[in-house]
Formats: C-alpha cells, sequence, structure tokens
C-alpha cells in the first residue's frame, strides 16, 4: 500500500494549490467567461458554429495530449525549480489547462499509521537504520559473551568471578545470576541461553528454594522472584502455548516463583509491625532483624510490584496484602517534604535516624511509589491514589531541599541531608541515584511520548518541572563518566559547589569541560557495571525521542567494552575508572547481565518494543505487564 508523505494534506493543498486539477467543466466555463469573443457573436448562427468547433477542438487536443508523468520526489531531488516549470507550461491558457499535477500518495487510515505517536520519518530511522540495529547487535554480542564466561566457569553459582575463572555465591545460593539473566537472552531472542537457563531452574531452583539457608528479602525478590515472573510473562503465561519455544512450559516458572514467595512471606508475617524483617532462612522458613535490628527503607517498599504481580496471575491476594501493608503503614509517619529516612525500624514501625538521601537504602522507595501506581493501569482507583500522591510530594521536596547546582559549569545534581533539614547539605550523590532521571520522566507523562502528552495536554506545571529535572540530571548522570580516564562513572561523586571544594580529585579526563565540576574520592573510583544511568537513558529516549541519549548510552557501552570486557568470558567490575589502565574487582554482578545490557539492548531497538505505557520495570530491569495490557 502506498505509504503517506510525513506532511499535512493541508499544506500539499495549500502549497500546490497552482498544480490542481480542473474538471473540463470548470475549464470551459472559464474559458467562455475570461474569452475576449464578445458575448454577441454568441447569439448569431455562426458564432454558434464556430463557439462548438473551438468547444470540439479543445476536447480533442486535451484528450489526444500526452505527457510523460513528473515525479513530485524525483523533480525535487534534482533540484527542480517549479516557478520555472510553471513558466514553460504556462506560457499560454492551453499549457496551464493540459499540465498534470504532482502524484501525490494517499492518506493512510489512522490504523495503517502505527503506533507510538511517531512520524512516518522516525518508524523508517527507527525500524530501518543499519546502525542502530548493528549497534544493537553488539549488545547482544556482548551479553553472550558475559554468559558465555558464566557458563564455563560458575553455572548455578550467584555470581562469577571472571579472572578467577571461578563462581561464588553471596546472594544466597540461589543461581541469581542465571535467574537475573533468563528475562534478558528471550527478549534478545537468544534461544540457545534461554534453553539452557531453563533447563537449570527446572532441574536445580526448586530443590535450592527448599533446602537453602539465609537470604535477603530484597535483593531476593527483585533478582530472583521478580525474573521468574518476567519469565513466566515472556514465555507465554496466560496463553495457551510457550511464546518463546524454548525453555519449561510458563506455568513452572510460576509455581517456582510462588513456591520461593510462600517461602519470603514470613518475613512479614514474623515481624511485629507491617515492616517485614530484612533476612529469611529458606529451609525452615523463619525470618529474623537485620544485626542492627533496623531494615532499609528502600528495601522494604521495594517488593510491591513482585508480589502485585503474582497476585494477580496466580489469583490469590495474600501476596499483594501482605507487601501493600507496608506502604499503606508509611503513608502515615512523618516526613520531611516527602523524603523520609533512609532506616525504618520492624519493631516500632518508626523511621529511625535523619538521614536522607536518593542513593542506597533510600532510591527504590521513590521509583516504586509511582510504579505501584502505574501498574494498576486501567483499574487504577481511589484506593491506590495516595502512591500518586507521597511521589509528587516527594518530588517536590526533591527540588526544593536536595537539588544544587555545581561551579564552574553548572551541572545540576541531587545531594543528600545526612543529619535532616535543619543539618548541613552534602553535595554528594551516588551512582545509584541515576535512577532518578527515568523516574522523573516516567512519572510526568505515564510513559507515553511527551510530544502526545504536550499534544492532548495531559502534563500539569509540576510535570514539566519534572521533565526538566530529568534531562538535566541525566546530563549530569553522563558527565559523571565522560568525566574519568575510561569514560565510566565511580560508584559517588561529589559536586564542587561555593561551600565544598576539595583539590586533586578530578576525574582524570582533562578535555572535559566539567573536569573541575566533579570531584571523586580515592575510596569512590570503583565501578561495579550499574545500570542506573543507561536506564534513565532508555525511559528518557522513549518519552523525548531525543537521539543524544542513545548516542550516549553507545559511548557508555563501548568504554565497557573497552576496559572490562574479559577474554575468557565475562565481565569485570573496575577498582579505578581515573586511571589507566584500570584495576579489576574481578567481580560481574548478577545485574550487567539482568539490568545493565538490557536497557541498552532495548535504548537501541524499536521502541515499539515494551511500550512503558504497558509495561513497568522492576527494580532489577524485569518488566511486567500493567494491568488491562
Amino acid at each position: 500500500m502506498s505509504k503517506s508523505l510525513p506532511y499535512s494534506m493541508k499544506d500539499v493543498h495549500y502549497d500546490n494549490a497552482k498544480f490542481r486539477q480542473r474538471s473540463f467543466v470548470k475549464v470551459i466555463s472559464q474559458s467562455l467567461i475570461t474569452s475576449n469573443i464578445k458575448r454577441e457573436c454568441i447569439s448569431c448562427s455562426t458564432g454558434k458554429f464556430l463557439m462548438l468547433l473551438m468547444i470540439f477542438g479543445l476536447a480533442y487536443l486535451m484528450l489526444t495530449h500526452t505527457s510523460s508523468p513528473h515525479s513530485f520526489s524525483g523533480g525535487l531531488a534534482k533540484g527542480t525549480n517549479l516557478s520555472e516549470e510553471s513558466m514553460k507550461h504556462g506560457s499560454t491558457k492551453l499549457g496551464r489547462f493540459w499540465r498534470k499535477p504532482p502524484r501525490l500518495p494517499p492518506r493512510l487510515s489512522p490504523d495503517e499509521k502505527g503506533t507510538n505517536n511517531k512520524t512516518i520519518n522516525e518508524l523508517v530511522r527507527l525500524n530501518a537504520d543499519p546502525i542502530w540495529i548493528e549497534r544493537q547487535q553488539k549488545v547482544k554480542e556482548a551479553f553472550l559473551h558475559a554468559w558465555s564466561g558464566y557458563k564455563k566457569y560458575a553455572m548455578g553459582y550467584d555470581e562469577l568471578m571472571p579472572l578467577s575463572q571461578r563462581g561464588v555465591d553471596g546472594l544466597g545460593g540461589l543461581g541469581a545470576t542465571v535467574v537475573d539473566a533468563l528475562d534478558t537472552a528471550m527478549i534478545m531472542g537468544a534461544n540457545e541461553v534461554v534453553s539452557e537457563a531453563g533447563s537449570w531452574i527446572e532441574t536445580h531452583l526448586s530443590d535450592k528454594i527448599s533446602k537453602k539457608g539465609q537470604v535477603n528479602l530484597f535483593e531476593t525478590t527483585i533478582r530472583v522472584l521478580g525474573g521468574l515472573l518476567s519469565a513466566y510473562h515472556l514465555s507465554g503465561g496466560g496463553q495457551q502455548t510457550n511464546s518463546m519455544r524454548e525453555g519449561p512450559k510458563p506455568i513452572f516458572y510460576l509455581e517456582t516463583a510462588r513456591k520461593l514467595a510462600d517461602r519470603l512471606l514470613v518475613a512479614f508475617t514474623s515481624s511485629p509491625t507491617p515492616i517485614p524483617f530484612s533476612d529469611v532462612v529458606l529451609h525452615d522458613p523463619s525470618a529474623h532483624r537485620a544485626p542492627d535490628g533496623l531494615s532499609s527503607t528502600s528495601e522494604v517498599s521495594t517488593l510491591q510490584l513482585e508480589f502485585n504481580y503474582l497476585s494477580t496471575v496466580c489469583g490469590d491476594p495474600k501476596y499483594s496484602m501482605e507487601a501493600m501493608k507496608v506502604l499503606e503503614h508509611m503513608k502515615n509517619l512523618p516526613k520531611v517534604e516527602g523524603l523520609v529516612p533512609i532506616y525504618i525500624s520492624p519493631d516500632s514501625g518508626e523511621f529511625s535516624g535523619e538521614n536522607i538521601r536518593l542513593g542506597s537504602r533510600g532510591d527504590s522507595y521513590y521509583e516504586y511509589l509511582i510504579k505501584i501506581w502505574l501498574q494498576q493501569g486501567s483499574s487504577r482507583d481511589a484506593n491506590f491514589t495516595y502512591l500518586h500522591d507521597m511521589y509528587e510530594e516527594a518530588m517536590q521536596g526533591v527540588r526544593h531541599l536536595l537539588v544544587q547546582t555545581s561551579i564552574p559549569n553548572g551541572l545540576v545534581f541531587v545531594g543528600e541531608l545526612p543529619y535532616g533539614q535543619k543539618g548541613s547539605f552534602s553535595p554528594k550523590m551516588d551512582h545509584l541515584v541515576c535512577f532518578l532521571p527515568g523516574t522523573l520522566a516516567l512519572g510526568a507523562t505515564k510513559g507515553i511520548t511527551k510530544e502526545k502528552a504536550m499534544k492532548d495536554n495531559l502534563l500539569k506545571f509540576d510535570d514539566l518541572e519534572n521533565l526538566k529535572l530529568a534531562e538535566d540530571l541525566a546530563k549530569t548522570c553522563f558527565e559523571m563518566y565522560s568525566v574519568t580516564s575510561t569514560g565510566l562513572a565511580p560508584e559517588i561523586a561529589y559536586f564542587h559547589t561555593k561551600e565544598y571544594t576539595e583539590g586533586g580529585l578530578d576525574g582524570g579526563n582533562k578535555g572535559s569541560k566539567f573536569v573541575d565540576d566533579i570531584i571523586i574520592k580515592h575510596a569512590d573510583r570503583h565501578n561495579l557495571l550499574r545500570p542506573e544511568t543507561v536506564e534513565s537513558l532508555f525511559v528518557l529516549y522513549r518519552i523525548t525521542e531525543d537521539p543524544k541519549y542513545r548516542e550516549w548510552g553507545w559511548q557508555i557501552f563501548e568504554a565497557f567494552e573497552k576496559y572490562t570486557k574479559v577474554e575468557s568470558g565475562g565481565y569485570s567490575s573496575l577498582e579505578d575508572v581515573t586511571e589507566l589502565p584500570p584495576r579489576r574487582r574481578d567481580k560481574m554482578e548478577t545485574f550487567y547481565l539482568g539490568e545493565t545490557l538490557k536497557y541498552l539492548y532495548l535504548l537501541f531497538g524499536d521502541s515499539s518494543i515494551f511500550p512503558l505505557d504497558k509495561f513497568v520495570f522492576n527494580t532489577e530491569a524485569h518488566p511486567l505487564p500493567i494491568k488491562g495490557n
């Protein structure tokens, strides 16, 4: 079917009005009106005869005239001057009658125009640009290289030590890398990996859940439970067939997820308050407090997406009920302009201390407020409004209390209040905070493009403020990479302000404009292959459609390839991103396969895959469908 040109038909009608073909009747009537023949001659018989002769002559000429059709686009491509062309053909009235209009393609119906509010040009660019197809393939190759090292040296262990070429169990011994990487393999179409990971899960995971000892409630939920639930959906959960055609049947992933969740529930039911204990012993099962008796605010509030979805697909509300009690309880606790301390007591149910930050132990509390609300989809009702209200209040608090600008070049960053609102401000920003640009953008448009949200008048003033902050912070997060010698970000950065400065602690890239804005202390110079920045680049590209976010993502990927790739298989964390060559830490975190490479792959791919108004990604990048989709 013919494709529509990317401009309005109103513009075509206006700009090409002089080319529109006129009917034969209009041609004759206009000729009669403008003719110099006096009306009196028409009344005589000779005049009538001559007039009829002229009419038949004109009709004959118009019917027999042949002219080669002109291609509109071809004419433009060859630089045809339309006004000169018009003069050639328009020297006589007959020339104007004979001239044919340009052949314009028909308008597409709404169904043919596609989805995601994209112009035809953009659809063509996204789907056909060989550069991004090639770059996406490079990311898949990196994933296969990472998996090959894990499979060769650490299959069944939680994590790979690529330099030592062995595995280590640092997350409870449930084969975390296998489960974390499974849905990435599904998304990439890496069917051999899907088969290998699925077979291991089918053979070993259920037994490990029954026999293993202590695991962290948060880490096990986001990585293993989240990974199993995403694999259930992507393999065809709720449908009659396995859409992936590799690995176990979908129901097996769901049954294994439910078996794990049943044991994790003891962390909720053992606590005297709605705040769960931090750790679970799987083989008992039993739960207990962390050594200091406190739970992390982010950990207890970053379980709900997974438990809600499990309740939805298995039809048992107990998982969702226990998890949502946490947020219902936190709703009524005192806050500082929506911001909360990073520790909470499962014994008292109260926040502990005054340390406020969006880095470790605080980050995903804010992320899940908006994502749990979005997860409700079309069934969203007043019972969940408090989540959106808490999110909006918190983001206002971030803008008011935590956002500052560096000197001399004005990078926008999010700092900390280690001693609460009345204490001093710290210009410290964890790389973990780089989740925030994506969350801000997602909260502003609810997953649709900024263009559509603006067109439909869906953005409030706060939404526009949050979108602006999102783009500013994404710039800062990217500069945390580009300011270093390796092009990879440190775990923590400080920012030069009027109140704070330290000399001799730059990132090493003297060519960076921001080398004097960012301070990197010696203890903070390591890189763990973290995903937060590329996660935000992915979300911002989807929402703003600005290609710079893709380019930034490609630069980051190239730096990972250059400095963290281990030839024998896998990728390694780095000890110091400011030195060349960087020392390696001998650890490949599970989230490099589960998050970092997944977000890069999706960033470089078609935006119709996992649309953000149809899926919500848990904090470990496992996509779960929004209700009603």
